[in-house]
């Protein structure tokens, strides 16, 4: 049984999503530091927030619904990374866009064990 949210491996990869999406938002240009930039920081930074919140919530419902959240931001997200590809096609994204499909895959696994939960511990 775990402990923390911490523990869990969609957290702890949410948060590298986090560390990858500030590094490439810093190669963008001062036009974009208050657009698109910022907006994949919200994005990402909501991923791992809404997973925090949620396992510390009373009731696995709860828990389902901030999971939810969670995984529509890291849609958003790929969302931005896909404009970004784009309109900067010299910023290497495909790691981080490559990174956020494993987050996302991730919920839909997380998912299904928050629904129906295993009856052997």
């Amino acid at each position: 049984m775990l402990h923390s949210y911490k523990e869990l491996i969609v957290w702890r990869k949410s948060m590298s999503l986090v560390r990858e999406i500030y590094r490439i938002t810093e190669h963008l240009p001062a036009s974009e530091q208050y657009g698109l930039a910022i907006q994949m920081r919200r994005s990402a930074l909501s991923i791992p927030a809404n997973i925090a919140e949620g396992y510390l919530r009373h009731s696995r419902r709860e828990y389902v619904r901030f999971v939810s959240i969670a995984e529509a931001s890291a849609a958003e997200l790929e969302t931005y990374l896909c404009v970004l590809k784009e309109l900067y096609p010299a910023i290497p994204v495909i790691p981080v866009v490559v990174l956020c499909s494993e987050v996302q895959k991730m919920f839909t696994a997380l998912q299904r064990r928050l629904r129906h939960p295993n009856p052997n511990p």
